[in-house]
């Protein structure tokens, strides 16, 4: 049998583009993995350590709302970089809780969870990613009490992979997050005074230094009638050198522990 040339062109040019689209898939199939190879990653390096510097002066919103702008464009550069990810979602925690402006808290918590999403789907093997997106399920909580109902659970799991992963991570902030999950929650959700304090008190055992915990260890105390241990907790806290590093979670802690020691009063 005879085969033209044209035949023959027509075949090269059929296995010239298959190539091509195997070529394709195969990119589209590592874009999933944690391995991606997103575009400039010595850009979004650079981006991601100026954003660091930022996030230490995150008492200035303003600072805040520079390093959300400096991760989005690292994200940019590099879309698969871990890092960039569950550092926005850190800074946008950050901004969604300290902003007075309601539209901007629900922005920022919006864009915090799906970018912590994204840092999950990137690296579920490390802690951060868990924690910030958790964090962020809990901050549109706060602001929502439809939001409250839809995230209760999805706290917990992410908490708990914390837990799973690092309980260390963020002086033992996993174990105060569902600590005060289990404090606040509606007792239909799983509200539970003592299951708040045996995870509050577990954390203490690895950050004994972490105001926010020892704060919620004492409103534990205080609903189960406590007010003894209460008080110590409130008398650590006031007395404690804050750590430079998380001067806005020292101030919060101060100036909430000092009103339950008025109503303790």
């Amino acid at each position: 049998m005879r085969i033209s040339h044209i035949s023959l062109a027509k075949l090269g040019i059929c296995t010239f583009l298959f190539c091509l689209f195997a070529v394709a898939l195969s990119c589209r199939k590592d874009e999933k993995g944690p391995g991606i190879d997103g575009g400039d990653e010595a850009l979004a390096q650079e981006k991601i350590v100026e954003a660091d510097q930022l996030y230490l002066e995150r008492q200035d919103l303003n600072k805040t709302r520079m390093g959300v702008a400096l991760l989005r464009q690292g994200r940019v550069a590099d879309y698969g970089n871990y890092e960039a990810a569950w550092k926005l979602s850190r800074f946008l925690y950050h901004l969604g809780t300290y902003s007075e402006d309601v539209r901007e808290r629900e922005a920022a918590f919006r864009e915090g969870t799906e970018v912590g999403k994204v840092a999950v789907e990137l690296n579920g093997q490390s802690a951060e990613g868990h924690f910030w997106l958790g964090a962020n399920y809990g901050g549109a909580a706060r602001d929502s009490a439809l939001a409250s109902l839809a995230n209760v659970e999805e706290i917990r799991k992410e908490m708990e992979a914390v837990l799973a992963i690092d309980h260390t991570y963020e002086r033992g902030s996993a174990y105060m997050v569902l600590g005060q999950l289990y404090l606040e929650a509606p007792r239909l959700l799983g509200g539970d005074t003592q299951k708040a304090i045996e995870y509050l008190e577990k954390g203490l055992q690895v950050g004994g230094d972490n105001p926010l915990l020892r704060l919620r260890l004492a409103q534990a105390y205080r609903g189960d009638r406590r007010n003894a241990e209460a008080r110590r907790q409130i008398d650590f806290i006031l007395k404690m050198k804050p750590d430079p590093n998380y001067l806005p979670e020292y101030e919060d802690a101060v100036r909430e522990a000092k009103k339950l020691l008025e109503r303790i009063r």
